[in-house]
């Protein structure tokens, strides 16, 4: 394999590159005109523009892509994730095309794909399932009665969803068919498939998932679990690698797990199996992600395996060059998504240019980013600018230098979600490792943001009197300063 074009943009467009380039493979970037002097752009062997800038005219316009391979003579596509790179007539056309798509097969994306097939598929290993239906819901009867039988609260659930569209809780069995409508509803709409299912609803549930790899051969390995249950919105913003709650023996099982349900698809590449865990640390089948996730730099932190390069490959038709057994977890990493939204206003998404851009940097430090100072964050793609990940020997070094990291990183001209990650390192559930997808509307507030920014403001007001004082041979005792004041209470008051 001599040239592979990234179809993406951004931070994981550099990141694919960036391997693909120590292999010694040539890359072709893509780009829409709004992206027309992003960095992949320029960091990419070649590069050619195809389409403005929606992404419905450019990044999923899959003739433009095929169109970009036959014109720089790419021989592979690495779609990334998102886009794309879940799109199993995509991977179709691109193997029709003759080409390689470094991914799995278009047949394990439909299975995956639809969580009800996948469900399906996993059930044939013994994979342990959320109580609920197995199929889509045709008979609402049938599903009030099913649903009285799990027990409420019930959780209405889109079968080709995901990102909390086309989701319902239900606490009542009266409110069962409105909830069911609405779902309906937003499923199609979302996804052009309005097929729902029921599970039980899991009150305080961790977000576990499982890195899996598998080659051409019939090898699958695990690369052992990232906690993602810090999320906004049903999305993730802080992921670790290991879960600070699982236990040696749960983790053999949700391995041993995770690999039986990438057999049940035969999959190959790199991939993702999620589960959720409840307060008893039992644990249930979600889904599978079949690309490479957002998360995974934390996996390469504590595995040594660059899972770019593996996918490269295994797409090459490489077998895997280790086994289980050679796989240990060395130290902990932890990622904390930046993105350009204000967490003081309900993470709204912001717009705007980068003034400041200065990235932290130092032991145990990584940034995957896609920008610059002086460029404008773009209106149409997701709105995360980086990611800044922390490597430790242990959990508390991670998390110390996640905090150090955030402190060093400056971006002004726009609202970050910087802050909110700092609140979280310092937060005592997450410190403690008692926390789960509910931490944010649990324990967190806007104005927990403005207290903390009065704070660093108050601390650097006494600070410059102090240097004032001392410029000014009036030496006014430091003791004799309380920065622990009640100014902030008589200023309310």
């Amino acid at each position: 394999m001599k040239k592979i074009l990234v179809a993406n943009r951004g931070e994981i467009a550099l990141r694919i590159m960036r391997s693909a380039r120590e292999m010694g493979i040539k890359t072709v970037g893509v780009y829409s005109e709004a992206d027309r002097n992003a960095l992949h752009v320029r960091y990419a062997d070649e590069s050619i523009c195809i389409g403005p800038a929606p992404s419905n005219q450019s990044y999923l316009v899959i003739e433009n892509i095929l169109e970009a391979c036959r014109i720089t003579g790419a021989e592979a596509i690495h779609p990334g994730y998102g886009f794309l790179s879940e799109n199993a007539e995509f991977a179709r056309q691109v193997l029709q095309a003759g080409l390689t798509l470094i991914g799995p097969s278009p047949e394990a994306m439909e299975i995956m794909g639809n969580k009800l097939s996948a469900k399906a598929a996993a059930l044939k290993f013994n994979i342990p399932m959320v109580p609920g239906t197995e199929e889509a819901i045709t008979d609402i009867h049938q599903a009030i009665n099913r649903a009285v039988e799990v027990g409420f609260p019930i959780l209405i659930k889109a079968a080709a969803g995901g990102g909390g569209k086309g989701m319902r809780i239900v606490n009542r069995v009266e409110d069962f068919t409105e909830q069911m409508d609405l779902a309906v509803s937003e499923a199609a709409s979302a996804f052009g498939d309005g097929s729902v299912f029921i599970e039980r609803y899991v009150s305080s549930p961790r977000h576990i998932e499982i890195q899996v790899l598998g080659d051409n051969y019939g090898n699958i390995v695990h690369l052992f679990e990232r906690d993602c249950s810090v999320q906004r919105r049903h999305q993730k913003v802080v992921e670790e690698a290991p879960s600070a709650i699982l236990t040696p023996e749960i983790r053999m099982k949700m391995g041993k797990c995770a690999v039986d349900v990438a057999r049940s698809c035969s999959y190959t590449g790199a991939g993702t199996v999620e589960f959720i865990m409840d307060e008893n640390l039992d644990f249930y089948f979600l889904e599978m992600n079949t690309r490479l996730q957002v998360e995974h730099p934390v996996t390469e932190m504590i595995t040594g395996i660059d899972l770019v390069k593996e996918q490269i490959k295994v797409a090459m038709g490489e077998k895997l060059d280790f086994k289980q057994e050679d796989l240990h977890i060395n130290g902990h990493a932890i990622e904390v998504r930046v993105y350009a939204e204000d967490p003081k206003n309900y993470f709204l998404p912001d717009i705007g240019t980068l003034k400041t851009y200065q990235t932290p940097k130092g032991p145990g430090v990584r940034v995957d980013d896609g920008f610059e100072q002086g460029m404008e964050i773009p209106i149409y793609y997701d709105p995360m600018i980086a990611k800044l990940i922390t490597y430790g020997k242990n959990r508390t070094e991670a998390i110390e230098r996640m905090v150090r990291a955030i402190d060093e990183y400056q971006i002004t001209g726009i609202q970050t979600t910087l802050g909110f990650g700092k609140f979280v390192m310092q937060h005592p559930a997450f410190i403690s490792g008692d926390f789960n997808t509910h931490f944010v509307e649990k324990h967190f507030r806007p104005e927990f943001l403005e207290e903390s920014e009065e704070d660093e403001a108050l601390v650097a007001a006494v600070l410059a009197e102090q240097i004032f004082s001392q410029q000014n041979k009036n030496v006014r005792p430091a003791e004799s300063i309380n920065v622990n004041s009640n100014w902030r209470k008589n200023r309310k008051n």
